[in-house]
């Protein structure tokens, strides 16, 4: 780690299974049974699980059907993202009590950059438990925080002491942090990548840090040079507070995989209805139209075409989507349609950042960071 960097102090917040505890909150008889957001047609995949259902192995992406097997007693729960997105920003309200400089990666978490602060606390620990205690307070529900020299660190010790807790890796711990982690816990490496590494020897941190440059270059391409500077607890990205949406999507899941194209048009219908939808209610627009084909195989496939006009309108949205999926003949039936545009006009213009009982916080600190 390069004595000459500037020593920040950074705050990953995360919410506690949000969009879970959103539900149990809203419906208290839900509260302590185990749970499950979305994926309750027979087709379905589940999009959040309460703590109680993940003590049964049920997870986020996995199928209802498993999710069952797994759970009998697990309840289904329609999401919600309007509640979501109404809960989020009071959430993010309470943030910018405390800095300008807050990032936010989804509904239910953000970076926040407190080195310098509103409230002239130079403590980051002390600041992320009143954070954590306020949003309990005012807004009803549990998060978890990790506090660290850069965004990467705070985000992976935001992990440990979940739920209702926070985690702070200070600067002089921060090497010895990082060489004793399980690389599978390094945000960025997935489980294909963890894989590969486990074959070539790399099990935790000090194994990646032993590797050369030229190494993890050679062996994992442009991400290896990233990897080189992470495990020495080099990571420079700024937390960005005007942060550009990229893109803007809805998708379904069909109950019955679809064979004809008239019912697939019917579909694709209601999906473009939703994305302008959501396109209208973000006062936003896109040039490029992505069709995404799930097959009943379940291989994958993606149709794009850009246009020299930004649109949002339904009509529009539709045209082009069917388009795409006359483009070329189906090698199967189908079990997901989704469209998305991208290419957005907030790439081109600067968006304005949205500025959004007592219970024991379960807190591991340092106050000296």
């Amino acid at each position: 780690m390069s004595s000459e960097l500037p020593i920040r102090k950074i705050i990953h917040i995360d919410m506690d299974a949000f969009y879970a505890s959103v539900a149990q909150m809203d419906n208290p008889e839900l509260k302590g049974k185990p749970i499950a957001v979305g994926g309750g047609g027979s087709r379905g995949v589940i999009s959040a699980a309460s703590y109680e259902a993940r003590q049964f192995g049920v997870k986020s992406a996995m199928s209802g059907s498993l999710a069952r097997k797994l759970c009998p007693e697990l309840i289904f729960v329609r999401t919600d993202f309007e509640r979501y997105t109404e809960i989020s920003k009071k959430v993010r309200r309470i943030f910018f009590d405390y800095t300008d400089l807050v990032e936010p990666l989804s509904l239910d978490e953000a970076y926040l950059d407190v080195t310098e602060n509103k409230k002239g606390n130079p403590s980051a620990s002390l600041i992320a438990q009143e954070i954590r205690q306020r949003i309990f307070n005012e807004v009803g529900l549990t998060a978890s925080a990790g506090i660290s020299i850069n965004k990467f660190i705070a985000k992976v010790a935001s992990d440990y002491n979940k739920p209702n807790g926070q985690k702070t890796v200070n600067p002089e711990e921060v090497l010895r942090f990082l060489e004793d982690m399980d690389i599978r816990k390094f945000y960025g490496i997935g489980k294909v990548t963890a894989e590969k590494m486990y074959q070539k020897g790399i099990f935790t941190g000090k194994d990646l840090k032993r590797k050369s440059l030229d190494y993890l270059d050679e062996h994992f391409g442009k991400s290896g040079r990233s990897y080189y500077h992470i495990v020495r607890g080099i990571h420079n990205s700024e937390v960005k507070p005007n942060r550009i949406r990229k893109s803007l999507a809805a998708e379904r899941t069909f109950s019955e995989n679809l064979s004809s194209e008239v019912f697939m048009l019917e579909k694709l219908e209601h999906i473009a209805e939703e994305v302008a939808k959501r396109l209208s209610k973000s006062k936003i627009a896109g040039k490029t139209i992505t069709l995404k084909i799930k097959y009943s195989d379940f291989t994958m496939q993606t149709r794009s075409r850009t246009l020299a006009y930004y649109i949002s309108d339904k009509s529009l949205i539709l045209e082009t989507a069917k388009t795409l999926l006359y483009q070329e003949k189906m090698s199967n039936s189908v079990r997901l349609l989704g469209i998305s545009l991208s290419n957005l006009n907030t790439e081109h213009s600067k968006k304005s950042t949205l500025k959004i009982k007592e219970q024991p916080i379960s807190v591991q600190l340092k106050f000296d960071f």
